[in-house]
């Protein structure tokens, strides 16, 4: 299961070979300076959490959701697992706006 690692000044996302090829993406690496916030929700399939339209990636609703989520103005990676709680780690002037990640 992807992973948040801090490690010196940087935040990195760590997926495992499976996870890798679901997503279509290597492991993610941000400097901890661009973390605007970290924030946990309950329901990771609600609209107040995702936005937007898979691509690239793998997802099956309320099961699984790897890749890249685009949408106007931005997108975000996600890494989620059934029902289970999220983190949600936005970012300023980075590649990606958010990282969805369960816990």
């Amino acid at each position: 299961m992807a992973k948040v690692i801090e490690q010196g000044n940087q935040l990195i996302l760590k997926l495992n070979p499976v996870e890798k090829i679901g997503a279509f993406h290597g492991n993610l690496v941000v400097d901890k300076s661009k973390l605007l916030s970290k924030k946990s929700y309950a329901k990771p399939w609600s609209s107040e959490v995702l936005k937007g339209v898979r691509a690239p990636g793998t997802g099956f609703p309320y099961l699984i959701l790897l890749g890249t989520m685009r949408y106007k103005g931005g997108k975000d990676f996600t890494a989620i697992y059934k029902k289970r709680p999220v983190t949600v780690y936005e970012f300023a002037d980075y590649s990606f706006k958010r990282w969805i990640v369960t816990e």
